[in-house]
């Protein structure tokens, strides 16, 4: 087999990376990596070998070193070019040379170069990062190490050719991934540790003392890197707000950012009971639904049926149910183009609703690629609606190549809306779901695994509906001669029990068994409220420099997207402040890189240089319409080539090679689930009609459902105390989809001061066999 990519030798011979080894040490809420990646050269010629492969979007990239032999070569951080222009003129010399660089377009994705490997010899590269754990809606921290890299969509007229950041991405099906995969982490925190969950097979929770807050646990014997390892790390009273300070490097140049204590304080707003259950009316809710070909893949790896498309529908039925009268809302569908159903926003009615939801049924994941700017860009030229706060909810499975330019975009528009994001399925990038969430002033939340996707959105429109908190402001005690200089851009969004982190660099001397104070200050329906958290200021012990990292990863964040903002501009040097600060700190930059040359003495390495990329699992097959199959109208969509068609259907998924529009074989649609079917025949009002598509919803015949009725209740409102029932009866484990609606429900019943209510519910309990009381279904 030839594949002009590179996947494997021309004589079948697996590529150079043998092996991964992972270790994970996880402090409270922030993570260790340590990866070693283990290569080796069975060719007869010196060798190149480059890596694409994914990180974090949050991750501080901090060490990287190489082993060859008994020699071991620590990479330095220099300017991207000049490390570039190095290890070029290093491989021309004959001399081994490692480069590790960020993608320019995304700050989740990084190539490794592994130059001039002599035949027979083998190489580990050793690559550390620190990171920040998300918060997940059950109080989870999650920790992902992604093996799928999915081909990334590079839009039209963007410059380069789907590869990602001019780097060509190699993908191949999981099955055929040579390399192998072992991991285990180390967990330790304040509070006791309940329990540690997965996506993959683990080996059982280790506790290494009887308090329970330290524990070790490692993948199962026989994994394979040919699916994302996700971590859920659950702590007892997990909400406990907490500050640790590091004391600074003693070989820094004290008061430089390295030098000085560094503070990370991670506080969870607890906001009053009275403000949380009340839920807006008003507002303007924007969907934004991929329907690239990725899509009609399956959104776990247990239920095949079930695609990333057809949960994607069920969900925005949900959603549509949830949203309340007098507001307004749109739908925006997109891939290679995009598409909305209405011109413009509209007033939420059950006209409106059934419009929206006749269109949603006949979605698929047919519209080519992944071009999310474009409806991003539409969506922001329409003007706001006057007391209808905008809220966005975007729902991808992240495979896009021009992250940073589709942040900018949000984080520009960040003023007038807020953004939900939703990452779908394996392999959705983390720099993307989350900065769409960070810079537009909402939260993030991933579908992996066998999670499903309704109960987090759900959540997030929990989120939508509270009242915004605004005038936030942080402010900081500290002892006399104490100084602080705040890492972390603004606050610009908090909620309910979700956790918000600040970086601040202390400069000065502190008296022994000294304390500091910071407060945040906000308001919440128009009630000024502040948080409050006193911490010594003594420095924590074993910490190394992962606060300070992660301190200098926030700020170069910060400074990056400014720079990108004021390019083409005086710009006051920001560029050259992220190089010296990326290089003063260890922590990549989208402007430097990391450089390692070996320059012992030793023979020039002979013979001329052969260049592999390292295939990337991936994990979906979509198959396509191969009639007319050509390397013209394959290349012309920027795919790599095979003459074996399926090592092409991963970056071709959706496309119709036969010229025609794009293509999904969907699978055969599963049994509608009963929740499903019972929310479908509720009216925009909040009210169920009573009809037999009701009456079958809830498994009774019409008759029986008829003769129960009382005979003064008018029948809408019987057949809605059916319906509440029927949820609080049999559903009670989904309680998170349905709340929303129910509580909508339960309003349109008190407004129709309806008569004999409680004889009703009796009534209903009778026929449905429940048990329910009255304050129960919220009446």
């Amino acid at each position: 087999m030839v594949n002009c990519c590179g996947l494997i030798t021309a004589n079948k011979d697996p590529v150079p990376l043998k092996s991964i080894e992972v270790e994970l040490e996880v402090r409270d809420h922030v993570a260790t990596v340590v990866s070693t990646l283990n290569y080796e050269n069975k060719e007869d010629k010196p060798l190149e070998a480059v890596f694409v492969f994914p990180l974090p979007g949050d991750a501080a990239v901090c060490h990287f070193s190489a082993q060859i032999g008994q020699t071991q070569i620590v990479a330095e951080v220099k300017e991207k070019q000049k490390a570039r222009e190095e290890y070029d003129d290093a491989l021309s010399s004959g001399q081994q040379a490692f480069l590790l660089e960020e993608s320019e377009q995304s700050p989740d994705i990084f190539s490794l170069s592994v130059g001039s490997l002599p035949p027979g010899e083998s190489a580990s590269i050793r690559l550390d990062y620190v990171t920040e754990l998300a918060v997940q809606a059950d109080d989870g921290l999650r920790f992902c190490l992604p093996a799928v890299l999915n081909p990334r969509y590079q839009p039209l007229g963007s410059g380069g050719s789907g590869g990602s950041g001019g780097v060509q991405v190699t993908s191949v099906p999981a099955s055929l991934v040579p390399y192998s995969l072992s991991f285990s982490a180390r967990v330790s925190s304040p509070r006791p540790i309940s329990k540690v969950e997965s996506s993959c097979s683990l080996d059982s929770l280790q506790y290494l003392n009887s308090d329970q807050t330290q524990a070790t646990i490692k993948l199962a014997a026989g994994h394979k890197f040919d699916r994302d390892v996700e971590l859920l790390i659950y702590y007892k009273d997990a909400h406990q707000p907490t500050a640790v300070v590091e004391a600074g490097q003693a070989s820094a140049e004290p008061g430089s950012l390295m030098g000085d204590p560094v503070v990370m304080v991670s506080l969870y707003p607890e906001f009053p009971q009275s403000v949380m259950s009340s839920v807006a009316s008003c507002g303007e809710f924007v969907f934004l639904l991929d329907r690239s070909g990725s899509m009609g893949c399956s959104i776990n790896n247990s239920k095949q049926q079930e695609t990333r498309i057809s949960s994607a529908r069920d969900t925005l039925l949900l959603l549509l149910k949830s949203l309340p009268m007098g507001c307004y809302f749109n739908i925006y569908s997109f891939g290679s183009s995009y598409e909305h159903i209405f011109p413009k926003s509209v007033e939420y009615s059950q006209q409106t609703m059934e419009e929206a939801l006749k269109k949603v049924g006949e979605m698929g994941a047919n519209l080519g690629g992944t071009e999310i700017l474009s409806p991003l860009q539409h969506i922001y030229s329409q003007s706001c609606i006057p007391s209808q706060p905008r809220q966005l909810f975007v729902f991808t499975d992240g495979e896009v190549g021009n992250t940073k330019q589709v942040l900018d975009l949000v984080k520009k528009n960040s003023g007038s809306h807020r953004c939900f994001s939703f990452g779908i399925g394996e392999g959705s990038s983390s720099a993307l779901i989350n900065g769409l969430a960070k810079e537009g002033g909402g939260h993030a939340q991933f579908i992996t695994g066998t999670d499903r996707m309704q109960p987090k959105v759900m959540q997030s429109l929990r989120f939508a509906l509270q009242p915004a908190v605004v005038d936030i402001s942080v402010t900081w005690d500290l002892p006399k001669g104490v100084s602080v200089t705040v890492l972390s851009p603004p606050i610009t969004a908090l909620f309910q029990g979700q956790r918000s982190l600040i970086y601040a660099q202390l400069t000065g001397q502190s008296p022994k068994a000294a304390e500091g104070c910071v407060t945040v200050k906000y308001s919440l329906a128009g009630h000024p409220s502040q948080n409050q958290l006193r911490f010594s200021l003594k420095p924590a012990e074993d910490t190394g420099s992962t606060v300070h990292r992660l301190g200098a990863r926030t700020l170069i964040r910060s400074l990056e997207m400014e720079e990108r903002e004021r390019r083409g501009q005086p710009d006051g040097g920001l560029k050259e402040k992220v190089v010296q600060l990326s290089v003063q700190s260890g922590v990549s930059s989208s402007f430097t890189a990391f450089i390692a040359v070996n320059k012992a003495d030793g023979e020039a390495i002979q013979g001329p240089l052969v260049r592999r990329n390292i295939p990337i699992s991936r994990m979906c097959i979509v198959k396509v319409n191969l009639c007319s199959f050509s390397t013209q109208n394959a290349m012309a969509c920027g795919a790599p080539m095979s003459d074996e068609p399926e090592m092409a259907f991963g970056v071709l998924r959706g496309l119709d090679l036969c010229g025609g529009a794009p293509t999904t074989v969907m699978p055969k649609q599963p049994p509608r689930d009963p929740l499903l079917q019972l929310v479908s025949l509720q009216q925009a009002s909040g009210c169920w009609l009573l009809d037999p598509a009701l009456s079958a919803a809830l498994g009774k015949t019409s008759e029986e459902v008829d003769k129960s009725k009382p005979a003064p209740v008018n029948s809408d409102v019987w057949a809605t105390v059916l319906a509440l029932i029927w949820l609080h009866g049999f559903k009670k484990d989904a309680k998170e989809e349905w709340e929303l609606l129910a509580m909508k429900a339960a309003s349109w019943l008190r407004s129709q001061n309806a008569p004999c209510l409680t004889e009703c519910v009796e009534a209903g309990n009778a026929l449905l066999g429940c048990s329910m009381q009255k304050d129960v279904l919220g009446l």
